[in-house]
């Protein structure tokens, strides 16, 4: 297929092969991914089955000596019923004895008197011998505790001769065992005559290349599978790290008996007494494979048994998944090279109208034509287009507004405050001239009652007046602050301080609930105990006698500034909804004629804004108010536009 040079920089060309590239991509992260998490689920499912298995290898193993156990007590039992009982000076034991001994074909058997010499014993050839003192583990156990003993035992080299075992203690090969101690399982019964011990029936079977175990379990567990001409399923016995008894065949195809276990394996499982669950090598192939230490009568670790599947099983699966994989990711990509050719052209004509559209609305032009709306995915995306170009419209018309109202608003701002600097201003000097000589006035002695209260009515009205000049002042100018470190804690306690006699007086709890260790900020001292003593103020005139005020404070975050709040809480008679827009507005108030000039709420807004923070009020009417204050802990110019903020509660 050829391509001219044009279409192979086409968008066209280019979607294309994206498609392709992410299929290959994703085939190719889901051949690694997908293979290798397979890999591991069928590997866990391994290691949790050959854990089982090996729980089933050690019943099969326990039960043989639990067999071995029962058989001898069942010998001992007989005898004893035929009243039968071994003779401690003489060469003779029960017919019955002997007879049932002879029955249990184990490796060794042998009978002891109540002192430990051994009357008959009864090995591979049967041979008996005279009487000695035995050192069979098993007899001397069973004796001291007059208990049926049963389990794994060592025996050393001259133990085994005098077992009459060196003729069974040797490899296919020829090697012999007997100048090393062996690895035996077995049991000793006590036998009582007239409830007192008259003697010990024993046996057992050398595990050293013992067969009946390892194929038992291979029968049992593996059901003798085989792959690839091996058995799936192995299992061997370890005296300490030494197979002794094992399916493992080497490279000759013979048991893989007198080779060694990893060091690795021998440290986890016979030095630390673990269990070892994971892959391992056992000659020259890879298995999963699990380990337990096999312990003696007296506790002590003295082998291994194993359990293993062979891992080529499982890696072949592996590779056959990661084959079907590969194959879906090729004819995923092919199919991705075909299918997008087809589907490309008509995807991109919608979107070539939608990109036209887009350089329409960039030059101005909010109502573009975009074409038929498609009923695919791409007439969602052209629908959702037209609505952004609504929004659009609306955005722009909207700041257009706001833009006009923050412009006059401003200006209003700017003449309001330049009118009350002139009023201020040119009223000041007057009212301070008028003010100093009524006081100079009412300095005489020679004035009467009348005059003089008419003087003082005079003096108190233009000191009102004075302080209405001054908030005037303190709008208009909006003073700079002066930042430091300030002591939040101790700013508030000294202001709650200024108010507390005026609280007392009305009969108003003025708590301040302070929070230990909280951060210096940097803030006009002055300027911000004016805005909480403003607000303490407003607080006490809407809260009636035996009401409370409680002040706070909190660390918090705000726009990802870290900063700090101040609450300032009243128990009054709360803020009208309709009043709660006009709040910070200058000039306006709810107290009486007299009592108020509108302005300082205005003026605390602007201090807090300047400070770069924000104040909130919340009120609902009958139960209260709560003002919100929070300061930055460092000023941020940036931020100098504050905010209020307004919820109320009807």
């Amino acid at each position: 297929m050829c391509f001219s040079l044009k279409k192979i920089h086409s968008l066209r060309f280019k979607l294309i092969i994206s498609l392709m590239v992410v299929a290959l991509f994703i085939g190719l992260i889901s051949v690694l991914v997908g293979g290798n998490l397979l890999y591991r689920s069928v590997i866990a499912e391994a290691n949790n089955r050959i854990q089982q298995d090996l729980n089933v290898a050690r019943l099969i193993f326990d039960d043989r000596i639990n067999n071995i156990r029962l058989s001898l007590k069942i010998a001992a039992f007989v005898s004893d019923h035929n009243n039968e009982s071994f003779s401690t000076d003489s060469l003779s034991v029960s017919r019955v004895a002997k007879e049932q001994l002879d029955q249990l074909k184990l490796d060794f058997t042998g009978i002891t008197d109540a002192g430990g010499r051994v009357l008959y014993r009864y090995g591979s050839n049967g041979s008996e011998k005279m009487p000695v003192l035995t050192r069979n583990p098993l007899v001397l156990r069973a004796l001291e505790s007059q208990q049926d003993v049963a389990g794994v035992i060592v025996l050393e080299p001259e133990q085994l001769q005098a077992e009459d075992l060196q003729t069974l203690s040797t490899t296919d090969n020829g090697t012999s065992y007997f100048d090393k101690a062996s690895l035996l399982m077995g049991a000793a019964v006590p036998v009582f005559t007239g409830g007192k011990l008259s003697g010990v029936v024993y046996g057992g079977m050398l595990l050293n290349k013992n067969t009946g175990i390892v194929d038992k379990i291979g029968e049992t567990v593996f059901k003798n599978e085989t792959y690839k001409g091996r058995n799936v399923g192995t299992a061997t016995i370890f005296h300490k790290d030494l197979r002794i008894s094992t399916s493992v065949k080497n490279s000759s195809g013979n048991r893989a008996v007198g080779t060694l276990a990893s060091p690795e394996v021998t440290q986890h499982v016979l030095n630390e007494g673990k269990k070892w669950g994971d892959r391992a090598k056992v000659l020259d192939d890879w298995y999963i494979t699990a380990y337990e230490p096999i312990t003696d009568i007296s506790g002590n670790r003295v082998g291994m048994l194993y359990v293993g599947v062979l891992e080529a099983k499982y890696s072949d699966l592996r590779k056959n998944a990661i084959a079907v994989f590969a194959g879906i990711t090729i004819a995923g990509v092919a199919c991705a090279i075909v299918l997008g050719w087809m589907f490309t052209g008509r995807i991109m004509r919608p979107v070539t109208n939608l990109i036209r559209a887009s350089a329409e609305i960039a030059k101005g032009n909010f109502s573009p034509k975009i074409g038929a709306i498609s009923k695919d995915d791409i007439g969602l995306l052209q629908k959702e287009f037209l609505i952004m170009t609504e929004a659009l419209k609306e955005r722009e018309k909207r700041q257009k507004v706001e833009s006009e109202i923050q412009l006059i608003q401003s200006e209003n701002q700017a003449s309001v405050g330049k009118l009350a600097a002139g009023v201020a201003h040119e009223i000041n000097n007057p009212l301070t001239a008028v003010l100093t000589f009524t006081h100079l006035i009412l300095r005489r002695d020679d004035l009467a009652d009348e005059v003089r209260s008419d003087l003082e009515t005079v003096a108190s009205q233009t000191e009102r007046v004075r302080k209405i000049v001054k908030s005037l002042l303190d709008f208009s100018r909006q003073t700079a602050i002066a930042p430091e470190p300030t002591n939040i804690n101790r700013l508030i306690e000294d202001s709650v301080g200024l108010m507390r006699n005026q609280a007392l007086l009305k009969d108003v709890d003025l708590l301040f609930i302070k929070k230990k260790e909280l951060p210096a900020l940097t803030l006009d001292r002055n300027q911000c105990q004016s805005v909480l003593i403003n607000l303490i103020i407003n607080a006490l005139d809407a809260t009636p006698p035996g009401g409370k005020i409680e002040i706070l404070t909190q660390e918090t975050d705000l726009k990802e500034d870290r900063g700090l709040e101040i609450i300032i809480a009243d128990t009054g008679s709360g803020i009208s909804p309709d009043h709660m827009d006009k709040l910070f507005d200058p000039f306006f108030t709810t107290k009486e004629v007299g009592k108020g000039t509108g302005l300082g709420l205005a003026v605390t807004a602007g201090i807090i804004e300047r400070h770069g923070g924000t104040i909130k009020v919340r009120s609902k009417p009958g139960a209260g108010t709560t003002f919100v204050i929070w300061l930055p802990h460092q000023m941020n110019s940036g931020f100098s536009n504050g905010g209020i903020d307004y919820e109320s509660k009807a």
